[in-house]
């Protein structure tokens, strides 16, 4: 039985927590009031990162998202995982958890990478099984993460937001939604990001992420974007949510920068950004 909600993530900007941003960070936060852990990086026993890790927890809400699951992978969930990740989050007890769309283990094997799935009713059914056995597990509940993809699936049977929405309501899960995934997405299968976003079930999204991208090119010379986190937030996805928050109102909003990242004041300066957006006009 899943418990009781405890109170969110405040409705204003986050940013994903480093390390190296430690002494900045809780000097002088700027318009951060939240910040998101990755959750593999904190399964170990004490040391400086939990030290600091329950530092942190004292000041900012904290939002613990998980790469390691794999939701979606063919075979069952990793048992040892799923008690480790019970473990962090029995202590820290966070505002807010939340998983990918995607699969990274076959077999015995864990992939490095975060890799799609086809929307079909056999995956359907298996992403809510692994949903409902995370919550059920953790005793709360998920918010699941619109995946960025550079391909679709021939023998997908249904529109990605239709995907989410039916897991959503199968398992009682809510949504987190990337607006840089959907940019890379609509632009690498030629679609169009606005249409996405309008047919999103906005009322269901419990976090919104904004990160950046790296750009290239196929083989055809058609535009390829390759989600990266290792840039600042590109103006079209600033546009795209702008366009979110007039449809859907104010989320807490992270920005994500893992690579190549830069000093505080750089990553302050994208969530400034964001927070003048969420402000009332």
């Amino acid at each position: 039985m899943l418990d009781a909600p405890r109170p969110g993530l405040p409705c204003a900007a986050g940013v994903g927590y480093k390390p190296q941003h430690f002494a900045a960070l809780t000097a002088d936060p700027g318009p951060v009031e939240w910040l998101e852990i990755h959750a593999e990086n904190y399964m170990g026993d004490g040391g400086r990162p939990l030290a600091q890790l329950r530092a942190l927890a004292e000041r900012f809400a904290i939002s613990v998202h998980g790469v390691g699951l794999s939701i979606g992978g063919e075979g069952p969930l990793d048992r040892d995982h799923l008690a480790r990740l019970r473990r962090l989050v029995g202590w820290l007890d966070p505002q807010s958890f939340s998983e990918h769309l995607a699969w990274s283990t076959h077999d015995a094997h864990f992939l490095n990478d975060l890799l799609p799935l086809p929307y079909t009713a056999a995956t359907l059914a298996r992403v809510c099984a692994h949903i409902d056995e995370v919550q059920e597990t953790l005793g709360r509940r998920m918010l699941l993460e619109n995946p960025s993809t550079y391909l679709a699936f021939a023998e997908s049977e249904m529109a990605e937001v239709d995907f989410l929405a039916e897991i959503a309501r199968r398992t009682g899960c809510g949504l987190l939604l990337d607006v840089n995934n959907v940019f890379v997405s609509a632009t690498n299968q030629a679609t169009d990001p606005v249409s996405y976003i309008d047919a999103f079930p906005l009322d269901l999204v419990g976090e919104i992420h904004l990160g950046g991208h790296d750009e290239d090119a196929d083989e055809h010379g058609a535009p390829l974007l390759i989600d990266s986190h290792g840039r600042a937030v590109v103006d079209p996805v600033w546009t795209l949510y702008a366009h979110t928050l007039a449809r859907g109102g104010p989320r807490p909003t992270l920005i994500e920068w893992d690579t190549d990242v830069p000093d505080w004041p750089v990553l302050a300066a994208e969530a400034a950004r964001a927070a003048t957006l969420l402000a009332p006009a």
